[in-house]
């Protein structure tokens, strides 16, 4: 969606412009490729970085569209949510010392939003997933104001007409009902355009999809979401679900995610890709449209195809087809969209030379994959480097592999041949290369992100390991040393928050609670099993109806007669309750002021936390 004027299409005169428009660059982009206009020399890269800002606590920043304003660079544009920002990078002529320049330009342009976010009270992190995010800074009020998000969220919320239903399942489980697109704003990513001619194009972008597993389980960084552990690299299973516009029903559902690996090799004419997204998508934006492609195309004038362009921006394929126009020549680009932001600016340098390596580098005896492997192979390489990283088994080329021997033995082998087939510089190439092989034989973002996160649960509750990780994270990247460099963390219990915590910072949410129905005996059997004072009572919907305590249940140890009693007909309703945002403090003086030793953590009502004395 690279313009920023769209707005919904609501009326059919709206809608057939829009369609005469889509289909119109589709007819034009075929004589472009049948005309041999498509630029074949020289070949390029080029990156997008996202990025996330804090604050001084490390949790997120709602201040982009003032740094924004601060920093007045064309490089820079919004994000979804309104703590990220991200840079689109120049395109670099592939060859020489191209990416020691794009590490250079990037590292200019973030020191110049440093110096624009400290203004503003703000820092900079490079990341999947921000660990310290929670579910809050998920919801419309902190999407950032401009009508295109709006636009995009009541759009996509008007195809679904109910909530998102999100299950994630690793080594945790996450399971949430939301009501808005904004938890694809959890995701950050550094996003690798690699120009191609359209000779080999279609063979070309099979073969990225058939590399895609193995350079994803040396580059996965996302591994923790809300505090919860999950894939390797979350952001594949989060960005499927958040921007689905597929209803659930009691129908099997055949249709086609939008944001997807694709379900086949592409083995027709290169604009099938796009005839196939609109067949199965339909557009929901719009854009105002002046000039009509085919009669451009007729008059000797390039056009950019900006319905297509649209439409594509609104489909989300993990590696994305692009069309564009530089200095009047049409080009055509492989999008890897499924690489992290982070850790560090020479990791995501490296990941972008390894991707880049190893699509130049194909042996012959890759050519035409399509004819000898199975797709839902791939695919399933692809799934599985997401959920273990490193520790994924491939099927590679018929035998089972491990990510660690398929990426030294074979995979930077032929990066470094094809580096030098296009006349990458050798140091270049074994500078970043060594990065990737490092990481390999050590540890990758997401490694490093789980170890430590366990290592802190030991002495943190989970909110403040997340923003002590998050933290760490960020003097880890300031130092600049490569993720696979990064020791464990050596952490005192003693909290570098001290004096800022709130609710959320101490409660349990690892809680036993009751139904009003149970019976006195089986309460007074888990309060004794696991040493617990407070027991909550909730229905249904996890609303909390009701509270019982030790001192109100030891009196019936003596009386087997009144065992058999409801929790009902005890409890306590008339409850004291606390948001997870109240400062500690507050709680404390709380608890004092109503001589009560528990407090209830609700948010909407619903039971979500505990604090007892004994949490101060």
């Amino acid at each position: 969606m690279g313009d920023l004027n769209v707005f919904e299409i609501k009326s059919k005169k709206d809608r057939a412009n829009y369609i005469y428009h889509l289909l119109n660059d589709i007819k034009a982009l075929d004589l472009i490729i049948e005309r041999g206009l498509i630029e074949e020399d020289p070949l390029r890269i080029g990156a997008e970085q996202e990025f996330c800002l804090v604050n001084d606590h490390f949790l997120p920043e709602n201040k982009s569209l003032e740094i924004l304003d601060d920093i007045n660079d064309d490089h820079f544009t919004t994000e979804i949510s309104n703590y990220n920002l991200e840079i689109n990078l120049d395109a670099h002529n592939l060859g020489g010392d191209c990416f020691s320049k794009m590490h250079k330009q990037l590292e200019l342009l973030l020191e110049k939003a440093k110096k624009s976010a400290s203004k503003k009270g703000a820092k900079i992190i490079l990341t999947g997933i921000l660990p310290s995010l929670t579910v809050k800074n998920a919801d419309e009020q902190n999407m950032t104001e401009l009508e295109r998000y709006a636009v995009l969220n009541d759009a996509i919320k008007g195809h679904r007409r109910q909530n998102f239903d999100i299950h994630i399942k690793g080594v945790d489980e996450l399971n949430l009902l939301h009501d808005s697109v904004m938890l694809e704003g959890c995701n950050t990513s550094f996003q690798m355009h690699l120009q191609l001619g359209s000779k080999d194009f279609v063979d070309n972008y099979n073969w990225a999809q058939a590399i895609s597993g193995p350079i994803l389980s040396a580059c996965t960084n996302s591994p923790l979401l809300f505090g919860k552990e999950l894939w390797s690299e979350t952001r594949i299973a989060l960005f499927t679900q958040s921007v689905d516009t597929r209803a659930n029903s009691f129908l099997l559902n055949e249709k086609q995610s939008r944001v997807s690996f694709g379900t086949k090799w592409l083995t027709g004419p290169l604009t099938d890709i796009f005839k196939d997204n609109i067949s199965r998508f339909r557009s929901f934006l719009t854009t105002a449209y002046i000039k009509d492609s085919i009669e451009m195309l007729n008059n000797g004038e390039m056009p950019k195809l900006r319905a297509l362009g649209l439409h594509s921006g609104t489909v989300y394929p993990w590696n994305r087809v692009c069309y564009g126009v530089i200095d009047g020549k049409p080009n055509l680009r492989i999008e890897n969209r499924y690489i992290p932001s982070g850790p560090t600016v020479k990791d995501e340098i490296a990941n972008m030379m390894f991707w880049v390596g190893v699509m130049l580098g194909k042996p012959k005896k890759y050519n035409n994959i399509h004819e000898q492997w199975d797709f839902k192979d791939v695919k399933t390489n692809f799934f599985n480097a997401a959920r273990y990283g490193m520790a994924t088994q491939f099927y590679w080329n018929g035998e089972y592999v491990s990510s660690f021997d398929l990426i030294v033995n074979e995979l930077l082998p032929m990066a470094y041949k094809g580096l030098y087939k296009v006349g990458v510089s050798p140091q270049d190439a074994e500078y970043y290369l060594k990065i990737i092989k490092n990481r390999v034989h050590n540890n990758n973002g997401s490694e490093w992100l789980t170890r430590n996160y366990r290592r802190l649960l030991k002495t943190h509750k989970p909110y403040e390991a997340m923003q002590v990780l998050t933290a760490s994270l960020y003097d880890k990247q300031e130092k600049g040393y490569p993720v696979s460099t990064w020791g464990m963390l050596h952490h005192s219990t003693e909290s570098r928050f001290k004096g800022l915590r709130v609710v959320k910072h101490i409660m349990s949410s690892d809680i036993f609670s009751v139904d009003k129905k149970d019976s006195v005996e089986l309460v007074l059997n888990i309060m004794k099993w696991k040493n617990i004072h407070h027991m909550p009572v909730i229905n249904g919907d996890r609303e909390l109806i009701g509270l019982l305590s030790w001192t109100d249940l030891k009196d019936y140890l003596d009386d087997p007669k009144k065992l058999d009693k409801s929790v009902k007909t005890i409890m306590k309703t008339d409850i004291v309750t606390i948001d997870e945002y109240t400062p500690v403090d507050e709680a404390k003086a709380l608890m004092e002021k109503h001589g009560i030793g528990s407090l209830p953590v609700v948010n909407q009502n619903k039971l979500i936390g505990l604090i007892t004395l004994t949490d101060f």
